[in-house]
Formats: structure tokens, sequence, C-alpha cells
């Protein structure tokens, strides 16, 4: 397949190489766009319209609150951060700031970089499997996880590290052009920039093609619904199960993601009607999230509010960023969530980004089958008795029971 790179991807019309926004008054709401009054004293977005220029464009954030105090402060209202700031303030994740009275995603059709992966890669296993995504991010995050391992465009403090302009539409034509099935918001965190997500998103679908986030889900209440209906499937990160652990670890909320991947499990739909596909995955780390207890929680929460059918993937913890000292995590420690998981009545549970045929397979959850449907040894599938691009229709053809997913 041949290579995706900057000559392949042409800048987007209307925003500059980094996404910047010429001013655009404090005072009144933009054209083209419906603001309501925020309580305290300026208008909140609401709704935008197709951009006409800059000062109207599509890198104007589409979630803040902008006030009438004669400062020019705006909030942004995109994660649950909320971020007030002055003009030429950014926010935490330092690529949205205030132009002028007005929140900009300054990262706007500018990417760090392409890849084409394979989607289990992201992962999904029941998405698909053995389809190619173009995988893509920005920088930025407004995570602070101690162990990130995107780092570098993560906890960028540059938008130097964007050196790839590429148009929503562009995006969806290059993958569509190289049979390419679906496109994934990875690398940093799709929440940081999803204007941008949702626009190329709407780019995919109309080409048929498959838009996928892969996120932290720490976003607001107000954008989860524009955010999720924009996608077919999303891969939410359950980074552990107590607030203690959130905050010390990460800088944020365990009840925000809660609500978030409540939300896009049993709330959002696409255009068509259709759920959102969603996975979920939890990153063991050594001492911190793998003891048996949080583990219990987590699988017992899960079945709780999202139901046995949710895949769970646990994935090995590698030392990196700021927890350098923490040792890999054991694939004895996955082999035991598994385990837990499952006991506790979760249907799908995956042992990732380790050599773990067992771990790895897709077995058939009625308890008198149990057949092995798709059977993978780390990202590589082995055996496919499921896909419809296998022959297989969603069902075990062993016993006909119904496997969740999208095949």
């Amino acid at each position: 397949m041949p290579s995706i790179n900057a000559t392949t991807l042409a800048p987007p019309t209307g925003v500059s190489p980094h996404g910047s926004s010429p001013a655009a008054s404090a005072n009144t709401p933009p054209a083209g766009r419906r603001w309501r009054e925020a309580p305290e004293g300026g208008y909140r977005q609401t709704e935008t319209t197709a951009p006409n220029g800059l000062a109207n464009g599509p890198a104007i954030g589409r979630w803040q609150t902008q006030f009438h105090d004669g400062t020019g402060r705006a909030r942004c209202e995109l994660c649950p951060r909320r971020c007030t700031l002055k003009p030429g303030q950014r926010g935490f994740c330092f690529v949205r700031s205030n132009h002028d009275g007005i929140i900009v995603s300054d990262t706007y059709g500018c990417s760090s970089g392409f890849a084409v992966d394979p989607v289990e890669k992201k992962p999904f296993n029941h998405f698909h499997p053995g389809s190619s995504v173009l995988s893509f991010g920005t920088a930025g995050c407004n995570s602070g996880c101690r162990f990130c391992q995107n780092f570098d465009i993560a906890k960028a403090r540059s938008i130097d590290k964007l050196s790839v302009g590429a148009s929503p539409e562009k995006i969806a034509q290059v993958a569509a052009s190289r049979g390419i099935d679906s496109v994934a918001f990875t690398y940093n965190d799709p929440i940081v920039f999803a204007e941008y997500a949702i626009d190329t998103a709407q780019a995919c679908r109309a080409l048929g093609i498959h838009p996928i986030a892969v996120t932290a889900g720490y976003m607001s209440a107000e954008a989860r619904p524009d955010f999720y209906a924009a996608m077919d499937a999303a891969n939410i990160d359950l980074k552990g199960f107590t607030e203690d652990f959130y905050w010390k670890v990460t800088g944020t909320h365990l009840a925000d993601v809660l609500a978030t991947i409540d939300y896009a499990v049993n709330e959002a739909r696409t255009p068509e009607g259709e759920h959102v596909w969603v996975e979920v995955t939890t990153l063991l780390i050594p001492g911190l999230n793998d003891d048996d207890a949080q583990l219990h929680a987590e699988c017992t929460w899960i079945g709780e509010h999202l139901g046995p059918d949710v895949p769970l993937h646990f994935s090995a913890f590698h030392p990196s960023y700021r927890m350098m000292d923490v040792p890999p995590t054991p694939h004895e420690t996955l082999t035991r969530a598994r385990a837990i998981a499952l006991a506790e009545g979760l249907h799908y549970v995956y042992a990732g980004n380790v050599h773990d045929r067992e771990g790895d397979t897709t077995y058939c959850p009625n308890p008198q089958c149990h057949a092995k449907l798709i059977e993978r040894d780390w990202y590589r599938i082995i055996a496919d008795r499921l896909s419809a691009s296998s022959g297989g229709n969603g069902h075990c053809p062993q016993c006909g029971t119904a496997i969740a997913g999208r095949w």
C-alpha cells in the first residue's frame, strides 16, 4: 500500500498551517452561528452552520461561553476542566486557546502523522475484524497521564509537531482511494480536536468509510452527543476504578469517564439510528490498578451498566514518560484479570498487546458451546468463522448464537 505523507495530503482551505484564526469579536455571536445567553452574561454556542471564512470557520470551538465583562474571557466547555481563558491564553490541553474572545481549536486541519493499521491494533476485536484503518492524530491532550505512551505529541507544547496539513475531505478521499475501511482518530485524544474529528467523520461517512475514535472519554456532557453521533465505533479507556487512581495518575476524574462510557454505550446513535459500537480498554499498571478488588469492581460496573456484550481489553503497561520506575505488566496479571472478568459474567474479554492466543481469541458465549470463532495471535487473525468478509454472518456457526459486534 502506498505511503501516506505530506505530499499526499494538502492543507485545508481556510485554515493556516497551524490552525490559527484571525480576531473575532468577543461581544457578539459570530455571524452564521446560534448562541444562547450564558448565566454569566455571555453567549454559549449551541449550533454551527457552514463556515464562511476564518472568522466563522470550522476551527471555532463549538462548545464555549463568552463573557461580556470587558476582559474578552471565554470558557471552553468541551471537557470537564472548563478552562476559562483570557485572550492569548491556552487551555490545559495547550491546543485550544482564546483568540480575541473566542475559543479556537489551533490544530484544526493539521496532523502529527498518519499510519495504516489493522483495526485490531486500536484495539477493536468486534468491529469488522481484519479490516484496515487510517490512523491519525494532532497534538495536545486534556488528560495528564503519567504513563502516556504518546507523550511526544500528547504533551507537546509546540504545534510545530503538526507537520502534515489535511482537510477532512482530503483524508476521506485518500482513505477511499486506497481501499481503507475506517479512519481512526487516535494517538492523542480526539476530544481536544473534536471539531476536526467530527468534520472528518462526516466526510468519511459520505464515502462509505467508518469513523472511529480512540479516547480516554474525559468529555463534557454538552459535547458528547455531537461527538459520538459522528462515530461508528469508539474504544474508550477505563484506566482504573478508583477516584484516587484517576486523580493521582491521570489528573482526571473517574465519574466523568464513567458517564461518558455509559452515554456512548446506552444513548449514542449514528444518524441512521444505530448504536455506536463501543469497546473498553484498561491498561493494567503493576501496583496501581491491578488488584483484585479494583478489577472485580470494574467488571461488576460494566456488567450492570453496559451489559455483558461490551468487549473488554486488558493491556500490558510498559515504562514510559514519568513512570519509568514502574516495571512492565507481567503476562500473568493479564490472565488473572481476564479470568476475573469472565467470572463476573462478561462475554468477551481479551488480553491485549501480548502474544496470547487464548486471550486474543473470540469465543462463543454460549456455555454449552464455547466454540472458537476468531482465533488471533496479537493483531494477527489466524482463523475467522464469524465475519462477513470470511463468509460468516455474525452468528456462531456451531450453535447459532448471535455474537455482538459489527461483522
